[in-house]
């Protein structure tokens, strides 16, 4: 049995499974395939000011070890004064399942949200029933072109340094980074994001300083609404402009 996806309610958009093919690490490559209605949206990981961010809960699955998302570049969409992160037409998110047991099956049950956008955003639920066989061995087009939209590494994008400092507000901290780096064109718009998914960050203000730095700083509120420590690999930084991205895993903090 290969890839049913749990039927929605009619929606315009179809989430569907792809069963992906088994890498020679051992490891599965399959993806979620996201196909909108013109006109629609749907969004990235970290959505920015009224985007519903993607909630997949693969806990039912079995012979999972580990999980990595390979999201490809996402779009800078502008619209009615308001920023949000994502995708137009089609989503299509790689993922790598880790086996427990090599060379065995992979059985996908999991419970999928992903928030569609058109005039209003909504949340649409579905879920995943799938077997994905250890045999699968052809790689899937689709997904390798997926993967290789990813954003650029740190290394790729000539970042030299990616440098943090902490400032303590009374509900939170503020995180300004300084990153040196060359100008990707464009409006570039820089996102900061916690590890931990229960902190929410504020979108952040970002510019080029004097000296061609790229300069950043968002607000990082914990559930407490206290201020609180937070480690510099705690931290990710993504620079997105020009339709290219880069992936900064990190920043050099000090207070």
């Amino acid at each position: 049995m290969l890839a049913t996806p749990v039927s929605a309610e009619p929606a315009p958009a179809n989430v569907t499974l792809l069963p992906g093919w088994r890498m020679e690490n051992g490891h599965h490559m399959a993806a979620i395939r996201v196909d909108l209605s013109d006109g629609w949206k749907t969004y990235w990981r970290a959505p920015g000011e009224g985007g519903i961010p993607p909630e997949i809960d693969w806990s039912q699955s079995s012979n999972v070890a580990g999980v990595t998302f390979h999201w490809p570049v996402p779009e800078v969409i502008r619209r009615d004064g308001m920023t949000t992160i994502g995708y137009e037409d089609e989503l299509v998110l790689p993922v790598e399942l880790v086996p427990a047991r090599g060379g065995e099956a992979i059985h996908i049950d999991a419970d999928v949200l992903v928030g569609i956008c058109e005039e209003i955003c909504v949340p649409l639920e579905t879920g995943f029933d799938s077997v994905l066989p250890a045999d699968l061995t052809a790689p899937d087009p689709v997904i390798e072109r997926a993967l290789a939209a990813r954003p650029d590494t740190a290394a790729e994008a000539g970042v030299s340094a990616a440098s943090c400092t902490r400032e303590e507000l009374s509900d939170g901290v503020r995180l300004t980074a300084q990153i040196d780096m060359p100008s990707l064109g464009g409006d570039e718009l820089v996102v900061m994001e916690a590890a931990n998914p229960a902190i929410w960050v504020s979108e952040a203000v970002a510019s080029r300083g004097a000296e061609g730095a790229l300069m950043a700083h968002a607000d990082f509120v914990p559930p407490n609404a206290r201020p609180f420590d937070i480690e510099g690999d705690e931290v990710r930084l993504t620079v997105i402009g020009a339709g290219r991205a880069v992936d900064i895993p990190g920043c050099d903090l000090s207070e």
